[in-house]
């Protein structure tokens, strides 16, 4: 919410005008402006203070958030339509009205995962049973950080070892199962941590301080996350990265692109197939052993090539 405020402040700011007299032209403006790093200053540099544009991720999450906006304004009846183009038109737009050129086209990058030596490393530096569970959420059953802390005590399914992640991306629910290991030390801190006169069933809750027994924040975690990382001297440690990490070593060990979209809880399986790249060792052995059985197929009826010594008898 804080994150959407902000672009929509940040739009208007740059914009100029009331929602009502916003029009496409002002659409397509701010997004140039956003690239350039013209406009009113800091306000639209998400904190660089280097004078150039923002990354093609955040002015596309920015006009998602403004799309949003005037969706609702139109649906209340408080604008006319919405500004925001779904897309530049085409060649084949008349064939295809709804397959135009995005407004803003995002590199797809490969996101960095952890080494085993790494998350144990990051685990060991973990001081409280509370972040290993929070952490092995994440590693073992790729957990989003917002599901983790979403998560409530009765969404654990100790006996069937299973999650039910009631507020997934999206609004997305899904039961998937995670390792006994994350169960065990959810048991630890729930035996000698959790406060029992905590004021929420959230499962993660603070455990020292004025807000003993509240629901932990997004800052919170990724401040406990911050110190293990550097007490364990490592680079970098993120959530996004712990989920990867556990992704990618799934589909590494064989698990059905389809399975992992579950785990996930991706809503397109396009989502999913970043994985198939992750996994490089898996893509390897994979590619050598369908490669070997070309080879016993094919190499049986394939006659000799000559001796590259001699060529018409003679030798070179």
């Amino acid at each position: 919410m804080l994150a959407a405020a902000y672009d929509l402040r940040v739009f208007f700011a740059v914009v100029g005008k009331p929602p009502g007299q916003v029009t496409a032209a002002d659409v397509l403006g701010f997004v140039t402006a956003q690239h350039t790093g013209a406009g009113v200053g800091r306000l639209q540099l998400a904190g660089d203070g280097a004078g150039t544009g923002v990354s093609a991720r955040t002015v596309r999450r920015r006009l998602s958030s403004v799309s949003g906006l005037f969706g609702f304004l139109h649906a209340r009846g408080d604008v006319d339509a919405n500004p925001v183009p779904r897309g530049l038109p085409t060649r084949r737009e008349r064939q295809r009205p709804r397959q135009g050129v995005p407004l803003v086209r995002t590199p797809r990058t490969l996101p960095r995962i952890l080494e085993p030596v790494q998350v144990d490393a990051l685990l060991a530096a973990l001081r409280t049973w509370r972040d290993r569970a929070m952490a092995e959420a994440m590693v073992l059953g790729g957990l989003r950080r917002c599901e983790v802390l979403g998560l409530r005590l009765g969404d654990l399914q100790v006996a069937a070892r299973r999650v039910f992640i009631a507020e997934g991306k999206g609004g997305h629910q899904r039961l998937i199962p995670v390792s006994g290991r994350f169960f065990a030390s959810v048991a630890s801190y729930l035996d000698v941590e959790r406060p029992a006169d905590a004021g929420t069933d959230r499962l993660f809750v603070v455990l020292k301080g004025q807000r003993r027994g509240q629901s932990l924040s997004p800052a919170g975690l990724d401040q406990i996350l911050d110190s293990a990382r550097e007490r364990a001297g490592l680079v970098q440690a993120t959530c996004h990265q712990l989920r990867h990490t556990c992704l990618t070593r799934l589909r590494e060990a064989g698990m059905a692109l389809e399975a992992v979209q579950a785990q996930a809880g991706h809503a397109s399986i396009e989502s999913t197939r970043i994985y198939l790249h992750l996994a490089d060792d898996w893509l390897a052995s994979q590619y050598r052993r369908a490669i070997e059985a070309i080879d016993a197929q094919m190499l049986p009826g394939t006659p000799a090539l000559p001796d590259p010594s001699t060529v018409d008898g003679e030798v070179r």
